[in-house]
């Protein structure tokens, strides 16, 4: 398996994006994404989308690359825009750092959007708001995904939902799908020809399986905690459309093909809260309880959430990004 340096696969993603026409600034902020995403190891959300993403970009049917967000509506600490179809990426940040801005000014900012395309990688604003010393929590409904528990048909969207929280020592990044096993890894382990770990979902049966090929046929995904994941799916949706005036799971489900997806973005301001000192050392002495536990394999490790991503992109950055060769040279000859 070649391994491209991060460099190399940030410029050759934004000179594909360059040419099918996005603006300079745009193409360097989605190109960054997606071979972030690589860097971290979240390959489900960085080659594997990348020309798909393109491709649907070029189409323009419900993709305007040039549109511009709006402010529609205003409510203290909350702030209502709509992506006006734009690109998912650009307008997801924008409204992080809205959000961030919010926060500075009355310690939380919430800004719900509507009409946004995918945003691909959850964790990518959580851990901007981090980054910038903030607490950020974000979500984004979609189309149905998975069934409501007692139910083996479609109503529910994956809907990722991600918490950044500051540590200089490499941020906490909670980043999780609704079903056991996320959209995008289930096509990595069914490209892989593997097997998950455990269970991930229903064949056509009705019996667990750790086939992803036979979960996507049944199109049965496991809800994380079972029908606890199914009901946090449900209220995740329903804030989401409520808050930003958009779109649900319900209304994307009946265009039939997914876009104009409602978002949540929050950052809260924790710094100012709970005191600079304070918050680290909450937050080392949680990390620090947490890797005490023995590990229930020999040789093994307990990592907090986001742990095994910084390790990771550590390895990815000294040795470069393993790709799969027919899909990097896809990329190159776009």
């Amino acid at each position: 398996m070649p391994h491209i340096a991060f460099e190399k696969m940030f410029e050759e993603f934004h000179r594909v994006l360059l040419k099918a026409g996005f603006a300079p600034e745009r193409a360097e902020l989605c190109a960054r994404i997606f071979a972030e995403n690589m860097r971290d190891g979240v390959y489900s959300h960085g080659l594997l989308r990348f020309p798909k993403f393109v491709e649907k970009a070029c189409a323009g049917n419900s993709f305007d690359i040039d549109a511009d967000l709006e402010k529609v509506g205003s409510f203290g600490v909350l702030e209502q825009w709509d992506g006006h179809l734009g690109p998912g990426m650009v307008n997801a940040t924008a409204c992080m750092e809205r959000a961030i801005e919010l926060a500075r000014q009355h310690s939380m900012g919430c800004v719900a959007l509507k009409n946004n395309n995918h945003w691909m990688r959850a964790g990518t604003y959580a851990l901007q708001a981090a980054e910038a010393g903030f607490i950020g929590i974000c979500w984004t409904n979609t189309t149905k995904l998975m069934p409501p528990w007692g139910s083996g048909e479609k109503r529910l969207g994956n809907n990722p939902l991600a918490v950044g929280v500051p540590r200089q020592e490499g941020h906490i990044l909670l980043d999780m799908a609704m079903t056991q096993y996320s959209g995008g890894k289930t096509m990595i382990y069914s490209h892989n020809k593997e097997s998950f770990p455990l269970p991930g979902g229903y064949d056509s049966e009705g019996e667990l399986s750790c086939d992803p090929d036979a979960i996507t046929e049944s199109g049965r995904p496991l809800p994380i905690g079972y029908w606890k994941g199914s009901g946090l799916a449900f209220v995740l949706d329903m804030i989401a459309a409520l808050l930003a005036g958009g779109r649900s799971t319900a209304q994307l489900s009946r265009q039939g093909d997914e876009y104009g997806v409602s978002q949540i973005f929050i950052a809260i301001d924790v710094k100012t809260v709970a005191g600079e000192q304070s918050l680290q050392e909450t937050v080392e002495d949680i990390v620090g309880y947490m890797h005490e536990a023995a590990p229930l394999e020999e040789g093994g490790a307990v990592t907090y959430p986001g742990e095994r991503m910084l390790e990771t992109r550590r390895q990815n950055l000294a040795q470069g990004i393993p790709v799969d060769a027919e899909m990097w040279q896809d990329v190159l000859d776009m």
